[in-house]
């Protein structure tokens, strides 16, 4: 354990609180904040990623904010290796790196070993698939992976082609699901990590959510979005995060404005419970219920009592 680098992971689901408290913990153990939010790193992409403003960093550094234009793709893999940099980078100036976010997969494969690269590969078969992409289309090639392995189709986005083929490559190579194939491995802990997990009771966290799409159209979401539909911004990864896929619709004239905010809050209610069921099933988490903590004295109690938490699990 000695050599292993120390790290703080706090997750939950959106609208949780995780932003405050962040800044809270970073302040308290002199800590930088890596951003483990797959669409955060987009330029332009501010209020509907609910994005940390500069006066809410308070002083804290922030990473992985804002380094890719929308049009460009970004995957897992690619987290993985800068955060891992960035760990290494923090450290070597004696502050505690903090990854902070909601996206399960690419904060397990920043904290486990995971060696896709290792998995068997079908050079032909891979270029067939990729000829059979362009000819049928990227919701086409998805479909036939659902038909093998539709829990890794349910994680994987049709337009992340390459993704989509290396899942299909694997179970054409080994017969087994990608899934299946992560099982087989014994991934190996990189860090000495602590991982804290916020929850809110269900009622309080959906209303949460609500209020915050209320709060985002009234701070110019509408605008933010109509500026990347004008720009062009279509079949990229970056459009189908939620809050810009469902403006879209509307954009597109296939759905009222009304219609698109109830959808957008729905879709924001269904993806807060997936990251809760994802972390709990996926992660050793010590969990805090933050149902009250917007009293102010209530916050104070459960980040020393998180803070605690920290200190024990990386003998701080």
């Amino acid at each position: 354990m000695g050599n292993k680098k120390k790290l703080v992971v706090l997750i939950g689901p959106t609208a949780v609180g995780k932003t405050k408290t962040s800044i809270e913990l970073a302040k308290h153990f002199n800590g930088e904040i890596i951003s483990g939010d797959s669409m955060q790193i987009y330029k332009g992409m501010d209020i509907g990623t609910a994005k940390i403003t500069k006066d809410e960093m308070d002083g804290i550094q922030h990473h992985l904010i804002d380094i890719k234009a929308p049009n460009e793709s970004f995957s897992a893999a690619e987290f993985q290796q800068i955060v891992r940099e960035k760990i290494i980078e923090i450290s070597s100036r004696g502050k505690l790196p903090m990854i902070v976010g909601g996206t399960g997969l690419y904060i397990q494969s920043v904290l486990y070993d995971y060696q896709f690269s290792e998995a068997p590969s079908d050079e032909r078969y891979r270029q067939e698939l990729e000829k059979k992409a362009i000819q049928n289309g990227n919701a086409w090639l998805h479909k036939e992976l659902m038909k093998l392995d539709p829990k890794s189709g349910e994680n994987i986005h049709p337009n992340n082609v390459r993704r989509v083929i290396r899942a299909m490559e694997i179970f054409h190579c080994t017969g087994k699901t990608m899934t299946d194939y992560q099982e087989t491995q014994t991934p190996e802990k990189l860090y000495d990590a602590a991982i804290i997990g916020l929850t809110m009771e269900r009622d309080k966290l959906y209303e949460r959510i609500n209020h915050r799409v209320d709060v985002m159209m009234e701070n110019g979401l509408l605008n933010e979005v109509q500026n990347l539909y004008k720009m062009g911004m279509k079949d990229c990864q970056s459009i189908q995060a939620i809050g810009y896929k469902e403006l879209y619709e509307f954009f597109n004239g296939y759905v009222s404005l009304e219609e698109a905010i109830v959808n957008l809050k729905q879709n924001s209610r269904r993806y807060a419970k997936r990251q809760l069921t994802w972390f709990r099933n996926k992660m050793d988490v010590s969990w805090f219920d933050m149902t009250d903590a917007s009293d102010e004295a209530v916050l104070r109690k459960k980040i020393n009592e998180i803070s605690r938490e920290i200190e024990g699990k990386l003998k701080i």
